[in-house]
């Protein structure tokens, strides 16, 4: 399948790179369906591209590479919808937003995307965790951007 990216140019990707969002993502929920395209194996940063928007593109940040005691409970509901479990377990990122300076990039840590890698379908998950916000610098704890590979 042709995607059209405005980030990208005209990609060429296949079946299993697309993941269907049933409800879309909060603010677009006419996009279902996304390109996810990793960055390169060894970071921790990845893309979520729209099919049908070009000017859609998501920047992704594994949680767990910047914050240890990043935790929350999927409840049932969205878990069965899902397809995830203990032997199935989810696959979670957080939107970034990149700022002037890289070392201002916030992510959202109180709305993860969570997939199911193996049925290709993925939710944006809003927690009642009123300790985690929708702007957490993402360097704020004396990482450095320029440390993390592909952070430049």
């Amino acid at each position: 399948m042709k995607v059209k990216s405005t980030r990208f140019g005209e990609l060429e990707v296949a079946e299993e790179q697309l993941f269907d969002f049933p409800y879309g993502i909060p603010g677009f929920p006419e996009e279902k369906t996304f390109v996810y395209l990793p960055h390169d194996a060894e970071s921790p940063f990845s893309f979520l591209q729209s099919t049908t928007e070009a000017n859609l593109t998501f920047l992704l940040a594994d949680p767990f590479s910047f914050f240890k005691d990043y935790e929350f409970v999927i409840e049932d509901e969205v878990a069965k919808e899902l397809g995830i479990s203990q032997e199935n377990p989810p696959q979670v990122f957080l939107i970034a937003t990149v700022k002037e300076k890289l070392a201002d990039m916030t992510v959202n840590l109180l709305a993860p995307i969570v997939i199911n890698g193996v049925n290709h379908t993925g939710r944006q998950v809003i927690l009642d965790k009123p300790e985690y916000s929708i702007r957490h610098k993402l360097f704020s704890d004396g990482l450095q951007a320029e440390e993390v590979k592909g952070g430049k």
